[in-house]
């Protein structure tokens, strides 16, 4: 997109790539930034590193990125070639793995004193000055950032406090005698009032060398997940034909599929995908569209019909008109759908960032006061200096740091045990106000799979040879529902190979004729069997229409001049799925089933795993069911979503909270916050479960770790705990949100 295309008309939109974000209060200063000026209208998503922005024709897309560059970040519109960047997980887990292997020395030799040789203080700082210097870097660039434009985060504090306590343990060992051979650490946690000590004899390494290593640890997590917020929209595009046989002058002409245009004609073989939208100009066939329409039941085309592509052509040879290509394709329109689900959703803040707001400048501010507080009152330089970095040792978040991501990761590898994903710390907050649950059908509540359920016969004939019959024909076909009755046949001990079948004939979209052991058989629609002159029983039409009216597709066989039976085949309920709406009901939850089948099938389905009828939602087109999210929203409503398939994509990155079964497809998975390996139902109860004890976890870590330095900032304000008690207290503390998040271990599934 060129500047000058780009405001040549009101009501304009872009999206940005933004770099330089930290945190979630990176881009709420952002989107503040931008909101400001004149015509605008911007969404900060710091998951997904983008900001969308409407702007009118008085604004440039230079101002935008102006506006963004002044606020200490940096922009780039989306056609605009640039580099491809290091990736931060990358650089991250460099920092994160030396960090620890030069840190875990430094904490040892401090906190164990018979490792405490002569010289060991030097060659702590040997070890430590990377870490602090370079480990790091990213804390002290950010905060430097923040500080330019008036601003300060938890990186402010991180940096300060790291390198507090990095120039005082350098001060207390080039001028104080912390560096004298033979020096040791006494760990004495008791404070003697009535000696003030100047800790010059004090180094305090380990506790800038283990902040560092601990928040770089966070901070690689959330990489990690902020690094999959693009994958569902790339999975959705993935499920498009690479390339197509164009029918050129009657000759077949494969080319990639960026060269097919509005008009041309191409050719669908049976297994192929179709290659996108158009019209069937010839040929007859089973289209099987179960991952882009959430629909088990294959949809037969024809002549004049429509097809969709990344659709599977499950029978004969198709010849396309294409309609619709590149970006106007359904396929395309559900990408966009996604990617809007996603920017609109609004940043989860971890509550540490939201509190940073104030708690930083207070301990910035407390800091200051108290060094001039005891140069003042106590004419001590040196007492005032030590008071001061106790402040900015025991405010700097250590454990703080910790309450998130070692709670993530003890409730992650717990709920990895029992076939959960949960893909960060910012979906757990939905999960606790979570009131409504969607289920989709296909695939979540159902096998997905057509099974045979009953065999339906006429007064006076056999079921077995009915079926036996009916399986023979059907083992020569490719179609779903036939592949559904030959193996409905096998579990009952049937086997089609004894039947010997000539003549077989396939009368696309209707069924087939052949001869079986010598009679003439046909197996299809009962309108096809009628049209044959194959008469019904009276009885038998009344179990058909039974049949119909429960939800099952009907398949009737004849032969003789006569309807001998039928058979019922259906998308089978999982065993699981009942007992997981119950599970799902006692944690408080409503239960929904949201199904792109007609409502006949979606009651049956319903009735039987226990979902009351009015809150059955059927014949839902794959961008309504994002809108049934959005309107539920609406109403006030925290929606959760279960699915499986391409169709709930959208869906499952609209809802508060998004669960894919693991079963199902990758751009479902990828929209989804929560991902159900297992693919049974009653893993979402646990899953809930299990995100709801997690988040009570990390924010029994946080209120701990704000307590703790709200009860110690004073004591060290006051000249009662030198810094090398603030670093004991802040290695206590740590110990602390360790513990407890390791309770997360004994979680115990219900399911």
């Amino acid at each position: 997109m060129s500047t000058d295309s780009a405001t040549d008309a009101a009501g304009r939109q872009v999206d940005l790539a933004i770099t330089g974000m930290t945190c979630a209060s990176c881009a709420n200063r952002i989107q503040r930034k931008l909101n400001k000026v004149e015509g605008v209208t911007a969404s900060v998503n710091y998951a997904t590193e983008k900001a969308s922005v409407t702007y009118d024709a008085s604004v440039s897309t230079d101002l935008l990125l102006a506006t963004v560059e002044s606020a200490g970040y940096g922009a780039s519109l989306p056609s605009q070639p640039v580099d491809a960047p290091e990736r931060p997980g990358a650089s991250l887990r460099t920092r994160m793995l030396v960090s620890a292997m030069l840190s875990v020395p430094v904490i040892a030799m401090a906190m164990v004193p018979p490792l405490q040789v002569d010289g060991w203080q030097w060659l702590s700082l040997v070890l430590a000055t990377p870490v602090v210097l370079w480990g790091a870097l990213p804390f002290h660039r950010a905060a430097w950032t923040n500080l330019r434009h008036g601003a300060t985060t938890m990186d402010t504090l991180i940096s300060m406090g790291t390198l507090a306590a990095f120039g005082w343990s350098l001060y207390a060992l080039v001028l104080g005698s912390a560096g004298e051979i033979g020096m040791t650490h006494s760990f004495d946690l008791v404070v003697d009032l009535g000696r003030r000590r100047d800790g010059a004899d004090n180094i305090y390494l380990e506790a800038a060398t283990g902040v560092t290593t601990f928040l770089l640890v966070g901070r690689w997590l959330e990489e990690r997940a902020k690094g999959r917020a693009g994958a569902a929209l790339r999975a959705l595009l993935d499920l498009g034909a690479r390339d197509v046989a164009v029918l050129r002058d009657g000759a077949e002409t494969r080319v990639p599929i960026d060269r097919l245009a509005a008009g041309d004609v191409f050719v669908v073989r049976p297994g192929e995908k179709v290659a996108t939208d158009g019209v069937v100009v010839e040929g007859t066939s089973a289209i099987d569209a179960s991952l882009l329409t959430g629909e088990s039941v294959p949809v037969e085309v024809g002549v004049g019909d429509d097809v969709t592509g990344a659709t599977i052509n499950a029978g004969g040879r198709l010849v396309v008109r294409a309609s619709r290509v590149g970006a106007e394709t359904q396929l395309a329109q559900m990408a966009r759908l996604v990617e809007q689900a996603q920017t609109g959703k609004a940043a989860a803040q971890r509550l540490a960032d939201r509190i940073s707001g104030i708690f930083v400048p207070a301990v910035i501010v407390l800091a200051v006061a108290t060094f001039l507080g005891w140069v003042v009152l106590a004419d001590d330089v040196t007492a005032a200096f030590t008071a001061a970095v106790a402040v900015l040792i025991i405010a700097c978040p250590c454990a703080l740091g910790l309450a998130t991501p070692v709670a993530l990761m003890v409730g992650t590898g717990r709920g990895a045990q029992l076939g959960i994903l949960i893909k960060g710390p910012e979906v757990l907050e939905q999960t606790r106000a979570v009131d409504v649950v969607l289920l989709d059908k296909t695939g979540t509540v159902t096998t997905g799979r057509m099974e045979l359920r009953d065999v339906l016969v006429a007064p006076g004939e056999d079921a077995t040879q009915v079926l036996a019959s009916a399986a023979a024909l059907e083992d020569a076909s490719e179609h779903p529902i036939a592949r559904a009755v030959v193996a409905g046949a096998a579990e009952r001990g049937l086997a089609t190979t004894t039947e010997r079948v000539t003549d077989f004939a396939s009368l696309s979209g209707l069924g087939v004729r052949g001869r079986v052991a010598g009679t003439d058989v046909v197996v299809g629609r009962p309108g096809l069997l009628r049209d044959e002159g194959l008469s019904l029983s009276v009885a038998l039409e009344d179990a058909v229409s039974s049949a119909r009216e429960q939800g099952g597709t009907v398949v009737a066989i004849g032969w003789g001049g006569a309807m001998r039976g039928a058979l019922v085949v259906a998308d089978a309920v999982k065993d699981t799925s009942a007992e997981a709406v119950a599970l799902l009901r006692d944690l408080g939850l409503r239960p929904v089933l949201l199904t792109g089948d007609d409502a006949v099938v979606a009651a049956r389905v319903a009735r039987e795993v226990g979902i009351a009828e009015d809150d059955v939602i059927a014949g839902v087109l794959p961008a309504d069911k994002a809108d049934v999210v959005r309107r539920l929203q609406g109403e006030g409503r925290v929606v959760a979503m279960v699915g499986d398939g391409v169709n709930d994509a959208a869906a499952l990155a609209q809802a508060d909270l998004g669960l894919a079964m693991g079963t199902g497809t990758d751009a479902a998975i990828e929209a989804g916050d929560l991902t159900l390996v297992r693919g049974d139902l009653r893993v979402a109860a646990d899953a809930i479960r299990l995100s709801r004890r997690t988040l009570a976890v990390i924010r029994g870590n946080l209120m701990w770790a704000f307590g703790y330095n709200v009860a110690g900032l004073p004591l060290a304000a006051a000249g009662l705990l030198n810094p090398m008690l603030a670093g004991a207290a802040m290695a206590l503390s740590s110990l602390f949100v360790v513990g407890n998040s390791l309770r997360l271990r004994g979680f115990q599934p219900r399911g």
